[in-house]
C-alpha cells in the first residue's frame, strides 16, 4: 500500500508552535511549490485549498510565496483537525485505540499474528508491555511512525504544525473540519480479522523496504508539487486490493472526501477568505475535494 503515511493524523496531537521558528530559517534556497494548491470561489468568497502531509523535515519550510500569500489574506485556517486539542485526541485514543480493562492485544491475534507483531516489536526496540494494551491497528500505526522517525522524518514537522503555528502567529481562528473522535472510530470500524491484516500488510511493507522506498516517493512528488507524481500514487492506490488498501480508497478517502466539500463549502458562503490544509491525496483525482466542489458548481482553479 503506497500511501500509508497520509493516515498518521492518529500521531498528530502535541505538536508545538516552535516549528514556526525552526522552519523560518530553514530555507535558503529559492522554495519551489509544495503540494498542491487551488482556489475555490463563490460570490465573492475564497476558499485556498492546500495539500499537506503529515510528517516533515525543517527544509520543507517555509512554504512558497503563493501558499504564503493566501494563507496570509485569509481570516480563518481549517484543518483536518486542531492539533492544539490535545485531551480531545487522547480521549479518542483512549476509547478507540485501546482494549478495556485487563483486555490485551494477543487475544485478539492468531498465533502467527501475534508472533509476527512480536518480531517487530523487538526490531524496533518497543517492549510488548509497552503496546499491550493497544488494538492491533493502533500498534501497527505506532510501528510506522517508528519506522518514518528512522528515515528522519518527523512528526512535529507536519504541514499542519506549520500551518497552525503561523496561523496562531497571525492571529487567525483555527477551526477543525473534523474530529479525533471521528477520525479514530474509523479504525475502530475495521473488525479484528481486518485489523490483523492490516498490520500484516503494513509490516510486510516495513520489512521488505517497500515502505521506504514509497514514502519517499511521495514526500519527493510533495516537495516539487509533482502533479504526474500525485496521479501515479493515486492509481497505485486504487490498484491495491490489500485490506489497507482497500480500507484507504474506500474509507480514508472515499467516505471522509464528500463530509470534507461539505464542510469546506459552508466555510466559503459563510467567510470571505479562507485557507483549507488537508492531506494531499484528498484533493487529487475524480473524486477529490476540489472535484466535487467543481460539480456543485463552485468556481475551482488548480493554482499548482
Amino acid at each position: 500500500m503506497r500511501n500509508r503515511l497520509i493516515i498518521l493524523f492518529v500521531l498528530l496531537f502535541g505538536l508545538g508552535a516552535e516549528t514556526l521558528a525552526v522552519a523560518e530559517t530553514a530555507q535558503a534556497q529559492p522554495i519551489p511549490p509544495r503540494g498542491t494548491l487551488y482556489r475555490v470561489r463563490y460570490q465573492g468568497h475564497t476558499s485556498y485549498l492546500f495539500g499537506t502531509i503529515h510528517i516533515g523535515r525543517p527544509d520543507f519550510f517555509p512554504l512558497e510565496s503563493q501558499a504564503t500569500q493566501a494563507l496570509a489574506e485569509a481570516g480563518t485556517l481549517a484543518l483536518e483537525l486542531d492539533l492544539r486539542d490535545a485531551a480531545a485526541m487522547q480521549d479518542a485514543v483512549q476509547k478507540y485505540g485501546m482494549y478495556a480493562g485487563d483486555d490485551t492485544v494477543d487475544k485478539h491475534l492468531s498465533a502467527a499474528g501475534l508472533q509476527r507483531l512480536q518480531a517487530a516489536l523487538a526490531q524496533a526496540h518497543i517492549p510488548f508491555e509497552r503496546v499491550a494494551h493497544m488494538k492491533t491497528w493502533m500498534i501497527a500505526n505506532l510501528l510506522l511512525v517508528a519506522a518514518l522517525e528512522q528515515q528522519g522524518y518527523r512528526t512535529d514537522l507536519a504541514t499542519e504544525s506549520y500551518l497552525s503555528a503561523a496561523a496562531t502567529e497571525q492571529g487567525k481562528s483555527i477551526v477543525a473540519l473534523e474530529s479525533a473522535d471521528f477520525q479514530l472510530s474509523l479504525f475502530d470500524g475495521l473488525t479484528e480479522k481486518q485489523q490483523e491484516q492490516y498490520l500484516i500488510d503494513n509490516l510486510k511493507d516495513m520489512q521488505s523496504g517497500e515502505m521506504r522506498k514509497n514514502t519517499q516517493e511521495l514526500v519527493d512528488a510533495w516537495a516539487n508539487a509533482n502533479q504526474k507524481a500525485f496521479n501515479h500514487l493515486l492509481a497505485e492506490a486504487q490498484r491495491d486490493r490489500t485490506t489497507s488498501g482497500k480500507f484507504f480508497i474506500q474509507v480514508l478517502l472515499g467516505r471522509r472526501n464528500p463530509a470534507l466539500a461539505d464542510k469546506i463549502e459552508a466555510m466559503l458562503k459563510d467567510q470571505k477568505a479562507s485557507f483549507v490544509g488537508i492531506g494531499l491525496l484528498h484533493l487529487i483525482g475524480a473524486n477529490g475535494v476540489p472535484q466535487l466542489l467543481a460539480k456543485r458548481g463552485y468556481a475551482v482553479t488548480k493554482l499548482y
